[in-house]
């Protein structure tokens, strides 16, 4: 009886599942990081990878690219004399080396590809997204990445045609 008692209490103070992993996003900008624009939690499901953003200050309302990217930086890089904002995270997270940018429910695309967010009226995404092929154990290492404009899906233009890097987030591990 005393075993059964020490076990259920050691079952009691176990978590069951993973723990949240929150990541805060600033303005990704050509000196590096600017100001908090917000954070997204991610949760594993059982239908993928629940991200749930709380951000703020975008210019008003419309959809946005939404990745997860390969390094876990969001300084600038420069190439040719010009700097891209958060450049140093590389580019989408593949790590099938797909080099196709096909969206979140494509098999053969970068894992990286997360659905597009919605900014409404006032510059705010609070709307929860599925991405369906990712799990939290993916994105530690990696950068996280909300873009100027919208994701077609596609390879062209290139990347979809999200445009710059708007915000940026390190996620170093799960919290």
């Amino acid at each position: 009886m005393k075993k059964l008692f020490l076990a259920s209490a050691l079952l009691a103070m176990t978590p069951l599942a993973m723990a949240d992993t929150t990541v805060e996003l600033h303005k990704a900008n050509d000196k590096g990081v600017g100001e908090s624009v917000g954070t997204v939690t991610f949760e594993d499901t059982d239908y993928g990878l629940l991200a749930t953003p709380d951000i703020f200050g975008l210019p008003g309302f419309g959809m946005h690219g939404f990745h997860l990217h390969a390094n876990p930086s969001c300084d600038p890089s420069t190439t040719d004399g010009k700097v891209t904002p958060a450049g140093a995270a590389g580019g989408h997270f593949d790590p099938e080396d797909t080099q196709t940018h096909a969206g979140p429910y494509a098999e053969d695309s970068h894992l990286g590809d997360m659905p597009l967010l919605v900014a409404d009226n006032d510059g705010n995404i609070k709307t929860p997204v599925l991405a369906p092929r990712l799990k939290e154990s993916d994105l530690a290492g990696h950068a996280v990445m909300i873009h100027e404009g919208g994701d077609n899906y596609s390879d062209s233009p290139k990347l979809g045609g999200g445009g710059a890097r708007w915000a940026c987030g390190v996620i170093k591990g799960a919290n």
